[in-house]
């Protein structure tokens, strides 16, 4: 079972989300928070798989929230879906910044948004399709001290940096794979490898890397040919 936290400042709304994760076979709902000193407290008593955050909420808010519970400090294990009703760029990149795994409009589907429940959950990163090319791509160049890219993508290969390009304009694996013409499984792989070198957490931090290296910015994929290893 995969275990579910719900915070959000509306009771209606933490009730009907808790009504939605209890109706799959797979999920169960562990508690519910109205502020985010709540989710945080309650993150640390109960430990669970994913919770479900709410942006705007009062004594703290959900990024805020989510620092402390993805932060050096917080809840291993845990992972954060952030749920908004603002199409705001400055959301997305805040909440990618804290830590979350996801960034969903509260108006996703019910099915979709248990299916993100279940990607989060499994450790991969999940964006709204409304804004992973448009808003973190124009908030990523906003003026935050850029890492050096030489330090920051030292040792990563060519075809490395052909994958995390990609993953940053918003592609899956799947994708990726048609693109560069690899297999889906060598793609896996180099995304693996991405993680582990980077010490990026999940793809929603790659994307942070790639943008604030300047590996990508604003603008379609290129059609990059093959690099190689």
């Amino acid at each position: 079972m995969i275990r579910v936290l719900v915070a959000d400042d509306q009771a209606l709304l933490r009730g009907s989300f808790r009504v939605l994760v209890d109706t799959a076979p797979d999920l169960v709902t562990v508690g519910e928070a109205g502020t985010g000193a709540e989710a945080v407290e309650l993150a640390r008593g109960e430990s669970p798989d994913v919770v479900l955050m709410d942006v705007r909420m009062p004594e703290m808010d959900g990024i805020e929230a989510t620092r402390h519970i993805c932060g050096p400090a917080g809840v291993p294990g845990v992972r954060v879906l952030m749920l908004t009703t603002f199409d705001l760029d400055e959301y997305v990149y805040a909440a990618l910044r804290a830590g979350a795994g996801g960034f969903l409009l509260k108006d996703t589907p019910p099915g979709d948004l248990l299916a993100a429940i279940r990607v989060v959950a499994s450790g991969e990163a999940l964006l709204a399709p409304t804004v992973t090319r448009r808003l973190i791509a124009e908030f990523s160049r906003r003026p935050e001290p850029a890492r050096p890219v030489a330090r920051e993508l030292d040792g990563i290969t060519g075809r490395e940096l052909d994958v995390l390009a990609l993953i940053a304009r918003g592609l899956s694996n799947t994708e990726i794979a048609d693109h560069l013409t690899l297999s889906p499984a060598t793609v896996k792989t180099h995304v693996g490898r991405l993680l582990g070198k980077l010490g990026a957490r999940d793809r929603a931090q790659l994307v942070i890397v790639a943008y604030e290296t300047g590996l990508v910015t604003v603008g379609p994929p290129s059609r990059t040919g093959p690099r190689g290893a």
